[in-house]
């Protein structure tokens, strides 16, 4: 018997074709099992399905509510599509079933971010609801949000590399489109001014200029960032010149296997300084906040600071797997290769802590030394590790967190001090919208509640310096005292405050220890081919 291909049309309101011949299939559970199937790529079982589309049956009355949902199914499409014994399902061995939503995370996954952002012609299952199943409505979000994060990720990478080519009026396509799905996004703005400068159009750079400032001013009550102001140099806003100083350098990518990391350098000095976020990061949108740009910019000035995504967020390439420990001192290795870093500071905040941990016990060759800010070993409680939340604790916590993405989600539990500051909140949602999605974010935080990196702590040769504040309530305070007194040699220092991100609260007594630590450190040397080509870019 001949393969026959069964096209899902997923990016929009859903549609299949057997065999290139449209099929009108108008019962939605019919609609919503072939999704789902295909979406799982590997046999469903019946329980689960009948479970997902009649959850307010019981088990007798849902199993036959599916069965007649396959008659109907085969019905419409006049064929044995789908192979079902007493437990599991599965499309037919002779079927070949494609999906735009695959077609387009491939395009994303080789780099051809053209063809990824035609093949998306709409949000995911636009347009289609099932009211009465909660939890496929959940799973329909949470995929629907992880694509739409692709195409702003890929969206991004277009606009960058159309302006490289000379491309200019695809940048100004690709930046459009960008600006539509977040016009709050003073990045994208930003994009197309770029654009429209690089095409020689600069009147229409002032009018997007004009329009960002007002939509700033009007929804945000905030001013321009120094970086966007400094694209036109406007003599009645130019800014000063500490807030030039603070503008962020060019994001560029290093390769991490099959993989691209987002980073950015910034200042330059003897000593390197490699910043590994917390669970979530942007490496242009951290410039949008004035505190955290300030921080940054200080960070700079004690030696040359390199940032990045680690995959999964921000500007690097997503990814099928959960990101580990283990992935993310790939990455680190990758991202200082590529600024030509020989060794350096590592500062890892929060969520990046254990990756830095790996990292130090792995290579500490590479290593003049260790900074852990807020952070921890493990990511949930145990009978010897008290002082984190328990599973239970951290999967309700978790919950609240997705419920609320989108908007300025738990910055009551990272940064009690910005609670009620609209521009803090409204630039940590759109933070949160442009790093991830809130599927995407979930595997990570999971995988976060799952880590475990004690065994490594007693291996540390690297002087390491373990930083917490006294009130944090995302990561206790006895997380960061068993961090020093476990690795070999390491000083815990408490600070005053409440909050958890590094750049809230007072940046001065954090920044003082920082710089003090550093001054005990043997600078980092870099390759002389890696500064040549650093300074030639």
């Amino acid at each position: 018997m001949l393969a026959v291909t069964l096209e899902i049309k997923a990016l929009g309101f859903p549609q299949f074709f057997l065999d290139g011949q449209k099929t009108d299939l108008a019962l939605r559970k019919g609609v919503a099992l072939l999704v789902y199937m295909a979406e799982a790529r590997a046999p469903v079982g019946r329980d689960v399905l009948a479970t997902l589309l009649w959850p307010d049956a019981d088990q007798e009355d849902s199993r036959a509510r599916l069965r007649r949902t396959l008659y109907k199914v085969r019905t419409a499409f006049g064929a044995d599509i789908i192979e079902a014994d007493r437990d599991r399902l599965q499309f037919s061995r002779y079927l070949e079933v494609t999906c735009d939503a695959y077609d387009f995370e491939a395009a994303c996954n080789r780099g051809e971010f053209a063809a990824a952002a035609r093949c998306y012609s709409s949000d995911y299952l636009s347009g289609f609801a099932l009211d009465d199943c909660p939890e496929f409505e959940d799973w329909v979000f949470y995929r629907r949000e992880a694509l739409r994060s692709r195409l702003i990720n890929a969206l991004e990478r277009l606009v960058e590399e159309s302006l490289e080519e000379g491309k200019n009026r695809d940048a100004i396509t690709a930046a459009t489109r960008l600006l539509s799905l977040d016009p709050l996004s003073e990045s994208a703005q930003r994009y197309l001014i770029r654009a429209h400068l690089k095409a020689g159009n600069r009147a229409a750079a002032e009018r997007q200029y004009t329009i960002c400032v007002k939509l700033l001013r009007d929804e945000l009550d905030v001013e321009p960032a120094a970086e966007t102001t400094q694209l036109l140099i406007d003599p009645s806003l130019r800014p000063s010149r500490s807030q030039v100083a603070a503008v962020r350098s060019q994001t560029r990518y290093a390769a991490s296997g099959s993989l691209h990391i987002a980073y950015q350098v910034i200042g330059d000095g003897p000593l390197d300084i490699v910043l590994v976020p917390g669970f979530v990061s942007h490496v242009e949108r951290v410039w949008e906040d004035a505190r955290c740009r300030k921080f940054l910019t200080a960070l700079s000035g004690i030696g040359r600071l390199i940032l990045f995504d680690r995959r999964g967020v921000g500007l690097s390439d997503r990814v099928g797997a959960i990101p580990s420990v283990e992935a993310t001192a790939q990455d680190i290795l990758s991202v200082m290769e590529a600024a030509g870093s020989k060794r350096a500071l590592l500062f890892g905040a929060s969520e990046g802590g254990p990756g830095c941990i790996q990292f130090a016990a792995d290579r500490p060759d590479r290593l003049a030394g260790l900074i852990l800010y807020g952070s921890l070993a493990k990511g949930s409680r145990a009978k010897d590790y008290a002082f984190a939340m328990s599973r239970r604790q951290y999967d309700v916590w978790l919950e609240r967190l997705i419920q609320e993405w989108g908007g300025p989600a738990e910055i009551a539990f990272f940064a009690p001090s910005f609670v009620g500051d609209r521009q803090a909140e409204n630039w940590w949602a759109g933070l949160l919208r442009s790093a991830s999605s809130p599927g995407a974010i979930k595997g990570v935080l999971e995988a976060l509640r799952d880590i475990d990196v004690r065994s490594l702590l007693p291996d540390i040769t690297t002087p390491t310096l373990v930083l917490h504040r006294r009130g944090d309530r995302a990561v206790r305070p006895e997380a960061g005292r068993y961090l020093a007194q476990t690795i070999p040699a390491a000083r815990f220092v408490e600070l005053e405050g409440d909050d958890h991100w590094f750049w809230a609260g007072d940046q001065d007594c954090l920044l003082r220890e920082i710089k003090g630590f550093a001054k005990t450190l043997n600078p980092s040397t870099r390759t002389a081919i890696s500064v040549r080509k650093r300074q030639k870019a």
